[in-house]
């Protein structure tokens, strides 16, 4: 090869070199995915429709979605504060106590109201029970100590006459899921628990061959649905994006499809007082509020 190829060759690869570092630059920056946590406050669904969530999202976001799962609202809440989530499907319970670190982004609306109770429920078998009172020295289940319906609601209540679950109960333990309280119950290894009445109503259509083997023994008053939450480190764009995202679902077939199966009617905006209730029983009851 003579020099003047050499030097020929060397400055067209140069020149390739110089190009490709020219389209690279003009490429938008790969956009960060939205990082969305998902707790027991909903029904453990499938990877299937986790991943056809995430798409719609994607797809009215315009960026990628991240979906992160925990088995405990407090995991939950650890990483909004530590921002490694953007925004989160909460327990109303930990959102008011932690309401100042945190934007209220959207409610889910079931049977057109932002709105559910918590259940209070017995074997299928249990004839015999008729209240509360009837559960004492009884086996009791819990679904998580910062969940307002499967826990704030009845120590509240116990709290109002002076007791305690740890010895009201002959024993109590948490399931760390409202599902798996329900299916303790079921299986007689609880002889009580409290539910997310939601929850055990969207059962009762998906699978009642377990709910039928539980009986509701009481309703509490209406509370605020769940909430979707941001980290105050999200932008008020990003929030509002979401929202968007959100409300869309209940006017278009997908969205109508994915809320079918969330068994819900879709979601709405709202604002810190409707969570007033269960606000006033964090502050009032005497509750311990360390894991076990």
């Amino acid at each position: 090869m003579t020099l003047k190829n050499y030097w020929y060759r060397l400055c067209f690869l140069l020149l390739i070199l110089s190009f490709t570092a020219v389209l690279h630059a003009a490429e938008p920056p790969a956009k960060k995915p939205i990082r969305i946590g998902l707790t027991p406050v909903f029904l453990e669904y499938e990877g299937v429709f986790i991943d056809e969530w995430r798409v719609y999202l994607e797809r009215h976001l315009g960026q990628p979605v991240s979906f992160v799962q925990r088995g405990k609202y407090r995991d939950i809440v650890t990483l909004l504060h530590n921002k490694q989530l953007d925004f989160a499907w909460l327990s109303g319970y930990p959102y008011v106590r932690n309401k100042g670190d945190l934007h209220l982004v959207a409610v889910p609306l079931y049977h057109g109201e932002p709105l559910y109770q918590s259940y209070l429920i017995v074997s299928s078998n249990d004839n015999q029970s008729r209240s509360l009172a009837d559960l004492r020295r009884k086996i009791f289940a819990f679904s998580d100590p910062d969940s307002n319906s499967g826990y704030l609601y009845v120590a509240h209540l116990l709290s109002d006459e002076g007791e305690k679950p740890s010895s009201y109960f002959s024993k109590t333990f948490f399931t760390w899921s409202h599902l798996k309280v329900i299916e303790a119950v079921a299986s007689g290894l609880a002889q009580g628990g409290s539910v997310d009445g939601y929850v055990w109503d969207t059962l009762a259509l998906a699978h009642p061959e377990l709910t039928s083997k539980t009986r509701i023994l009481g309703k509490s008053p209406q509370f605020g649905q769940p909430p979707f939450v941001a980290s105050r480190a999200v932008s008020t764009k990003q929030i509002v994006a979401l929202q968007q995202a959100l409300f869309q679902m209940s006017n278009d077939k997908e969205g109508k499809r994915l809320l079918k199966a969330l068994n819900l009617d879709g979601f709405t905006y709202s604002n810190a007082r409707l969570y007033d209730t269960i606000d006033e029983m964090s502050r009032t009851s005497n509750i311990q509020t360390t894991h076990p």
